[in-house]
């Protein structure tokens, strides 16, 4: 069991069980950029990491129109019908 610290307030912290990792990741992974300032090199630094590890993933990029609104419907949609596993993005 692992201990997660969860920024919400949780005064007593709750223990969680992480769900196990594959050995190798295969399929589509998309990145959603939520437009916040730095987003897009945090996503660049990930997206590098995940190449040279796992080389055969196909990478999607995605953003929204603007960090304050939630992803418009159609955005979700595209993303839902191409993507294996999606990792979402902010930074400031």
């Amino acid at each position: 069991m692992t201990l997660i610290l969860d920024p919400t307030d949780e005064r007593v912290p709750v223990a969680r069980q992480i769900t196990p990792r594959p050995a190798e990741l295969k399929g589509r992974v998309s990145f959603l950029d939520i437009s916040k300032p730095r987003g897009n090199v945090l996503i660049d630094r990930i997206e590098e990491l995940l190449r040279s590890k796992h080389p055969s993933v196909e990478v999607q990029r995605f953003a929204k129109p603007t960090f304050t609104k939630p992803a418009p419907d159609a955005l979700r949609a595209e993303i839902r019908e191409r993507s294996d596993f999606v990792i979402e993005a902010l930074a400031d």
